[in-house]
């Protein structure tokens, strides 16, 4: 498992507030509400994605309740073949497991080879859950200083319209 020290410590140096908030580890959107309180923040959904070639990869996020819609995305995004990433290439890419997707693993895409979307609802939230790296505690996040984080990270957000599909 992943030290989410060097995030704490980075959230510190520069001023990000956080609300921690441990519990058993979760993979999934079911397992997180199951095991994670009801706190004062918006729920998130994050896919990690590569396009056909595997030069470019994306950290989407959406609600846990959308389905997104791949091939429309890749339209959206202009790209081609979006899939899932491997385990592997999510480690080498963001330095996490599966199970640990959060916008919060942008702090170790060094290369900037990572480019983060939210989808354009979503990001009308105040505040956001995010895994420290780990899948065994959730953060409170306020946007702003989510925004910041990002930015410092040398990440820019892509707001999209995140297709779903329809069921």
């Amino acid at each position: 498992m992943l030290d989410p020290a060097p995030l704490y410590q980075f959230l510190s140096q520069h001023g990000i507030a956080f609300e921690r908030h441990d519990h058993p580890p979760v993979y999934t959107c079911e397992e997180a509400d199951e095991h994670v309180p009801s706190l004062p923040a918006t729920k998130t959904k994050n896919l990690f994605l590569r396009d056909k070639k595997g030069r470019r990869h994306f950290l989407v996020t959406v609600s846990p309740e959308k389905t997104v819609d791949l091939k429309a995305l890749s339209k959206t995004l202009e790209v081609s073949g979006l899939s899932f990433g491997s385990a592997e290439r999510l480690d080498r890419c963001l330095g996490i497991e599966p199970g640990a997707v959060s916008l919060l693993a942008a702090l170790n895409d060094k290369e900037g080879a990572v480019s983060i979307v939210v989808d354009a609802d979503l990001w009308e939230s105040s505040a956001f859950l995010c895994h420290p790296l780990v899948n065994t505690s959730t953060l409170v996040i306020d946007k702003a200083d989510l925004e910041r984080f990002l930015n410092l990270t040398g990440h820019e957000v892509k707001n999209a319209n995140v297709p779903s599909k329809d069921c």
